[in-house]
């Protein structure tokens, strides 16, 4: 007997199909509060869409709030399904293996449905009664659609080699417990750097992508970032979009006339794949209003610049979360780079170079801010060998003084630097700078890319917006 996800492959490559209508009998779509009213609302979007859909979902919550009627009404509408159609239970369930094992009995067996979405914070025990059935389906929320999934789905896990989110952790977790192909993910369409960041942890797994209607989720971004290779794998869930239509027949196939179009222009192409550098991570960014290491006002820099932003992540110290997300980035970008060791420039760098150094497992050294006049009076802290190659970690990028001035004593004992990395490159003129001495800047993000992203989101007034871009266009490099 195929599987549920066999049988999903079959379905949507013969109808040329991804849409799963979400069954989703709101109380205020109904004409009175009856399990026979979500029945006959269901029913009716059931036959207006079945031609054309490739699951239908049913969500639990909206019958389990009209009682026992309600409960019965969800049974009857899941045996009205055609059986071509797969039925997954949008229930979310997620529990003790003994009470799981109700669960799935109640799913499976007394409700009749194919597939249910389950939540698999209480591990692979709480799972296994749900994949016992080899014939059914599983979903695991993995990064769902609403702006809370950033709380706890986008923390970073430490000991990595790049940044990685607890939802990349579940679709990994996803790949190894869906050996017997019964195993799906739930990816909200609303996230698409997050789905491709998933597809890439989980290249063969159906995901459930909610968030397309109402949540106003980009179709495009999503497939392009969500397609398996064959231009499958993707189950775009569209509830209220379809039944507040005045028409759910044509609002379907219209939908799957824009999947289709979508389908063909995103459709993933096989090739070789480039190292990339990272993302724009928006928690990342996020957290730099967050922690305070971003300012804004009248500060004196180094340079001797009068700015009207200040940037100070020495206070990520204070956060260990936040500088594993740092350090993992960094790392990221290092990854593609050649070099021997990594330096370190005092002080606020140190700690990142630290964090850096033991996640990337690269070992470091750093070049004094002061000369020692006592001991080995050395210039460069740690163990080297004349001729190796140095990337310099500083966190800043301003006009590049400070660089030439560690550079000058890594040099000096005999090193190479071709590179320097840093988080934040403010570009006033450290960038030309530092290429002229052959050297090359690499900034995990500029001011512009934040002040753009600060201004997308509203996170700062116009007047304060204006008065970096004024100072950028000042003091950048001509």
């Amino acid at each position: 007997m195929p599987t549920f996800f066999e049988k999903l492959d079959l379905r949507a490559r013969k109808i040329n199909s991804l849409l799963c209508v979400g069954l989703d009998p709101h109380p205020e779509d109904l004409p009175e509060q009856t399990g026979k009213a979500a029945k006959e609302f269901c029913l009716r979007l059931i036959e207006e869409t079945s031609e054309v859909a490739l699951a239908f979902k049913p969500n639990a919550a909206f019958f389990e709030l009209l009682g026992p009627e309600g409960w019965e009404a969800l049974g009857a509408v899941i045996q009205s399904v055609p059986d071509k159609i797969p039925v997954i239970l949008d229930a979310k369930r997620g529990d003790i293996s003994s009470t799981a094992n109700a669960y799935a009995r109640s799913a499976f067996e007394v409700l009749g449905a194919d597939a249910i979405t389950l939540n698999p914070y209480m591990g692979y025990d709480s799972l296994t009664p749900f994949m016992q059935y080899a014939e059914k389906g599983i979903f695991l929320l993995c990064k769902t659609s609403n702006a809370g999934s950033v709380d706890l789905q986008d923390l970073p896990l430490g000991g990595h080699y790049r940044l990685m989110m607890v939802y990349e952790k579940i679709a990994g977790l996803a790949t190894e417990w869906g050996a017997h192909d019964t195993v799906g993910l739930v990816v909200g369409a609303t996230f698409p750097d997050a789905l491709r960041r998933v597809r890439q942890a989980a290249p063969d797994q159906w995901f459930l992508a909610p968030g397309l209607g109402t949540q106003g989720a980009d179709l495009k971004a999503a497939m392009r970032a969500g397609l398996r290779q064959d231009g499958l794998g993707l189950l775009i869930n569209v509830s209220r979009g379809i039944s507040r239509a005045e028409n759910p027949h044509h609002a379907a196939k219209n939908l799957v006339l824009r999947f289709r179009e979508a389908q063909n222009i995103t459709k993933p192409r096989k090739t070789k794949q480039k190292k990339e550098a990272p993302q724009f991570v928006t928690p990342l960014v996020e957290g730099l209003l967050s922690m305070g290491c971003v300012r804004f006002g009248e500060f004196t820099l180094k340079s001797g610049l009068i700015s009207p932003i200040y940037i100070d992540l020495r206070r990520l110290v204070a956060f260990p979360g936040w500088m594993t997300q740092v350090a993992a980035a960094y790392v990221q970008r290092l990854k593609t780079l050649e070099f021997d060791r990594i330096a370190g420039l005092p002080y606020a760098a140190l700690p990142i170079a630290t964090a850096v150094s033991l996640q990337g497992n690269w070992p470091m050294i750093y070049p004094r801010k002061e000369a020692k006049d006592y001991g080995t009076a050395a210039d460069v802290e740690g163990i080297y060998h004349p001729g190796e190659t140095v990337v310099l970690i500083d966190d800043l990028a301003t006009t590049g003084g400070s660089k030439f001035e560690a550079i000058e004593k890594l040099t000096a004992a005999g090193m190479k630097v071709r590179d320097v990395v840093v988080l934040i490159d403010r570009e006033s003129g450290a960038k030309e700078a530092l290429a002229k001495e052959g050297l090359k800047l690499h900034a995990l993000f500029t001011l512009t890319q934040l002040l753009d992203y600060w201004e997308e989101t509203k996170r700062l007034s116009v007047e304060q917006l204006e008065k970096v871009r004024d100072f950028l266009r000042e003091t950048g490099p001509e």
